[in-house]
């Protein structure tokens, strides 16, 4: 299995997807609990609904599976978010707080670096060499980092999440053009909720590639699975009808950050290092 997958296009959006991937390997795989092995903190479907979107759009694919592996950690071990409950680079316990392996089964320092150098290291070159690539094409680039989780989740935050989780860590990842782009879409999207930096504010990726002043954009997007699966757990099946419109407007906001991107390389070119 190849750690990742590239849809190459020609245009100025890069969607990163480190976590719709299903595959685990198997000595890895019988190390699980019955409770690991049901793969529930999978992001379901995110690549399908992101898929057809955008003409010229990039996409980056992780196809490993989250607990190989968190592609959307900080390969250093560094928490994203001291003080709360989070998993780890190399997850030991479900978004519930509960152990997804058996006993003794754990990967050790030594592992999680094996893990490193052939999952996240390859995965995250790849998301790199898009947005070079992109960004010597346009003048910028724009990640946007797609991703969903269950609405409700007591380990990780208290009550209902939100529709749509909107992440900029503050505003630093990228043009306030394009948080605010996004933002009004989702926060005007008919029937839905939405949240700018609030439980989720964006991961490492986002964290760690977002810089405006140098035309590299990122936003995070969160989506509560409840948008387009028919149930939040097994079999965790896609909803056609709910996707389809909840595609809309996914379609709407990746729109609205290409029609950005002239003007924002453009502003980049007339005053260097600018943030918009």
């Amino acid at each position: 299995m190849d750690p990742f997958d590239v849809t190459r296009g020609d245009g100025p959006v890069v969607l990163g997807v480190p976590h719709s991937g299903t595959f685990v390997p198997a000595d890895i795989w019988q190390r699980l609990t019955p409770l690991g092995q049901k793969l529930a903190d999978t992001d379901w479907h995110v690549d399908r609904l992101y898929e057809g979107l955008l003409p010229g759009v990039t996409m980056v694919r992780a196809n490993f599976h989250r607990y190989v592996i968190d592609a959307n950690r900080d390969p250093e071990g560094v928490s994203l978010y001291p003080g709360q409950n989070t998993t780890t680079l190399c997850p030991t316990t479900d978004f519930d707080g509960e152990p997804i392996y058996l006993e003794r089964g754990a990967p050790g320092d030594e592992e999680i670096e094996t893990r490193r150098l052939a999952w996240h290291a390859p995965y995250h070159a790849a998301l790199h060499g898009e947005l070079e690539r992109v960004r010597a094409r346009h003048g910028v680039a724009i990640l946007y980092d797609c991703h969903s989780i269950r609405s409700v989740v007591p380990y990780l935050f208290e009550g209902t999440l939100p529709d749509f989780n909107t992440g900029t860590n503050g505003g630093a990842t990228c043009a306030p053009e394009i948080e605010r782009a996004v933002f009004e879409r989702t926060e005007n999207a008919n029937g839905y909720t939405a949240v700018l930096n609030g439980r989720f504010k964006g991961g490492w990726t986002t964290r760690h590639y977002g810089r405006p002043d140098q035309g590299i954009h990122a936003i995070q997007m969160e989506l509560a699975q409840k948008t387009h699966l028919a149930s939040e757990d097994t079999p965790f099946a896609y909803d056609q009808d709910k996707a389809e419109r909840l595609r809309l407007h996914l379609k709407d906001i990746l729109e609205a950050l290409a029609n950005l991107a002239p003007t924002l390389a453009r502003k980049a070119k007339e005053n260097p290092g600018s943030a918009s």
